[in-house]
């Protein structure tokens, strides 16, 4: 039987822009371990600043979800080059979202703990007021903004912070090299989040995507981060545990110690309460998560730095 012109038109698929980066490439496994068809896009293959460019990705390929992973995340640098931040940050989203309405695709879009002042002493709520202190979180949140005003009935931003993985750099990472080249290491003691592992937001925002499809989960904006929290220095000594190195030889300081242009929230821990209405579980602690991805990490930094 020969296809109808509607099911030839009908969204198939996943669609992940940022597919280079580190959560790109654990949300593309995911997607391929439970069976999801899923087109790869990374930066050379779509520049979410060129807005036909974007028309002609999605009307060619419809997907019927679309994960943005694509992001400028070069938080300094965003400090002196807002209006390039801007244009992946916040222009990209709303491209993505424009393009979405007109083919009728759910949009999963990845922000950031950044939106808020981090000046709470509680669990940022999901609908918590925003009130970013920099420049990386003003895109940011420009870009939340876009898909929620664009997409009310399929726009969904997964809020994140403290990601770590095997596919890039990121503090743990840092960290187990730094353990094998200093004898103290000086870590800030006065910043509070979740580690999460990419790998786990990964699932989650599988999850979200198949309940956005199948209409039992809410659109809006939900908080992509482990459960529990520590401190920057917390997580180091956890670090040095698994390694089997003295937690010991972990010194505790203050931000004022490691002054940077952009200014860090003090308190980036997230509540996860939106993802009752979803059916989906939260994520897991973040020391289990950390317990299970951290042979990965360890081997993939003895590969590349055998010494």
């Amino acid at each position: 039987m020969n296809p109808t012109t509607e099911q030839l038109n009908a969204p198939a698929g996943w669609l992940v822009t940022g597919a280079g980066g580190m959560l790109g490439q654990d949300v593309l496994a995911r997607l391929a371990a439970a069976g999801e068809r899923a087109t790869a896009l990374d930066r050379a293959a779509l520049d979410l600043t060129d807005a036909a460019a974007v028309r002609r990705a999605l009307e060619r390929h419809r997907p019927a979800v679309v994960v943005n992973c694509a992001a400028w995340t070069a938080v300094d640098d965003a400090e002196t080059r807002e209006a390039e931040a801007l244009a992946v940050n916040g222009d990209g989203p709303a491209r993505l979202a424009d393009a979405c309405a007109r083919t009728g695709a759910v949009l999963l879009h990845v922000s950031t703990d950044y939106v808020f002042a981090g000046d709470a002493t509680a669990p940022y709520a999901e609908d918590a007021p925003t009130a970013p202190r920099s420049a990386y979180g003003r895109t940011k949140l420009a870009g939340e903004r876009a898909v929620l005003n664009t997409l009310p009935d399929r726009g969904y931003v997964v809020r994140t912070a403290w990601l770590y993985g095997t596919g890039g750099a990121n503090f743990v990472r840092t960290m187990i090299r730094l353990e094998g080249q200093r004898e103290k290491l000086d870590v800030v003691d006065d910043q509070r989040g979740q580690p999460t592992w990419s790998a786990d937001l990964a699932g989650l925002l599988l999850a979200l995507g198949r309940g956005a499809l199948a209409g039992t989960a809410p659109p809006g904006v939900y908080h992509g981060t482990s459960s529990g929290e520590t401190t920057w220095y917390g997580l180091t000594r956890e670090i040095f545990r698994l390694l089997g190195a003295d937690p010991d030889r972990v010194h505790p300081t203050t931000s004022e110690a490691f002054v940077r242009p952009a200014p860090r929230p003090a308190y980036s821990v997230l509540g996860h309460d939106r993802f009752a209405a979803a059916g989906v579980a939260p994520l897991r602690d973040w020391r289990a998560a950390l317990a299970e991805a951290f042979p990965r990490i360890r081997r993939l930094h003895e590969e590349e730095d055998p010494a």
